[in-house]
């Protein structure tokens, strides 16, 4: 499903439905009061359509283990980004539990068996890390933990979900979202009392980035496919990374392709630099374009060539990623790769890499950023010159220090 209609079916199905659990739950307190658990031994956390929030998310589940240091850590996303929770290496692969957005049928369907499944490990709090969707908020209500800790809107207009959680968060537009997700697990072991949650300290030590090394068998695998494709990377001095693509959630995120193919012309004046543009599968024929475009000879076309795993290798043997806002901006993080990064829709601010060696472009415009968890992630523009403004020369004149 595309982004647009699954924010169509969450507003148009998410809302009654959050009307109606809102009132089984008003019934309910009637005659029993919310049971708040004491020493949870289960934790569920819900983070469906974002792979770059899984990674910033790692400092959450890192101090729920050091909270709860006996408990059992679960965790529910989308099938096509299940691999960027096994990557962390903290969540039990047998606990990670996958929802289909292939099409509408399948989204029911895996969602009724994920949630029978859920009901029967018994949770005992469920994690939204979800900013405002319903759909989430409906999943923690209905995966019967005792205790739900999401967002709450509080005196916000619109992006309504419920008023069925057990421990409400004030989400602050105005800190980085790491620590907004951290937030999440104080609130557990707070008062629920305490309004808005959560009344905590805001630690920069909290912020963990985890680290992943290639080892010495995957690197030799890697570059051998590397040569499969163009022998003559035996003789790259220096592997820049291109990554043009962002997910369909946020189109807008898109520094222009042609600027990338100006700027992949410019690197390759230097000697012995060599270039790979990285994608998904549906992206390979759009890539083949700024491959030729740029240099047949010098630049290899690897999108779809990798699984998530083998991305993160690559980062290990390039020197240089330049990429668009999306996923690799943090997963880049795991490694000492140098990362240049576009921003405009959307602010570093917020959710600005977590690496040290990442250089942001962000053109500060008026309207930047128009996207945000209080509009669903959708923007009315259709012309990106936030983005546009962020010149090739500008670029250029960064990466090429690393290359001198």
């Amino acid at each position: 499903m595309n982004a647009d209609f699954m924010r169509f079916i969450d507003r148009r199905l998410g809302v009654p439905i959050c009307l109606a659990l809102s009132c089984v739950h008003g019934l309910r307190k009637i005659f029993s009061k919310p049971r708040f658990i004491k020493n949870p031994n289960k934790f569920l956390f819900i983070e469906l359509s974002e792979m770059g929030s899984i990674l910033l998310g790692y400092s959450l589940f890192k101090k729920t283990k050091e909270f709860f240091p006996d408990a059992e850590l679960y965790f529910l996303t989308f099938k096509e980004n299940r691999q960027a929770v096994d990557i962390l290496d903290i969540i039990p692969e047998k606990n990670v539990m996958t929802i289909s957005s292939r099409n509408f049928f399948s989204l029911l369907g895996t969602t009724i068996s994920t949630l029978w499944k859920l009901r029967r490990e018994k949770i005992n709090v469920a994690l939204d890390m979800e900013l405002f969707a319903r759909f989430t908020a409906i999943l923690s209500y209905l995966s019967r933990a005792k205790n739900r800790v999401g967002y709450f809107r509080y005196h916000n207009e619109g992006l309504y979900r419920g008023n069925f959680l057990t421990h409400k968060i004030a989400y602050n537009p105005h800190l980085h979202m790491v620590h907004n997700l951290l937030s999440l697990i104080y609130a557990v072991s707070s008062s629920p009392e305490d309004v808005p949650l959560s009344k905590t300290q805001v630690l920069e030590k909290d912020i963990i980035v985890p680290k992943r090394r290639i080892a010495e068998n995957a690197r030799k695998m890697l570059l051998e496919r590397l040569e499969d494709e163009n022998e003559n990377i035996t003789k790259a001095k220096k592997i820049i990374l291109l990554n043009p693509n962002a997910s369909d959630i946020v189109p807008l995120r898109r520094w222009p392709v042609e600027n990338y193919t100006e700027l992949g012309k410019l690197l390759l004046k230097h000697e012995g630099v060599y270039i790979i543009i990285t994608g998904v599968e549906s992206e390979r024929k759009d890539v083949r374009i700024i491959c030729d475009a740029i240099s047949p000879e010098r630049c290899i076309n690897f999108a779809g060539k990798t699984t998530f795993f083998e991305l993160i290798d690559l980062y290990n043997i390039a020197d240089v990623l330049i990429t668009n806002d999306s996923g690799p901006v943090h997963f880049s993080s795991m490694t000492d790769i140098r990362t240049f990064a576009f921003f405009g829709p959307e602010t570093p601010k917020l959710y600005g890499p977590l690496g040290k060696n990442c250089r942001v472009f962000y053109s500060n415009y008026a309207c930047s950023p128009c996207v945000s968890a209080f509009n669903h992630r959708k923007s009315p523009c259709s012309d990106n010159k936030c983005l546009k403004a962020v010149s090739v020369m500008e670029v250029y004149n960064e990466v090429k220090q690393i290359l001198a």
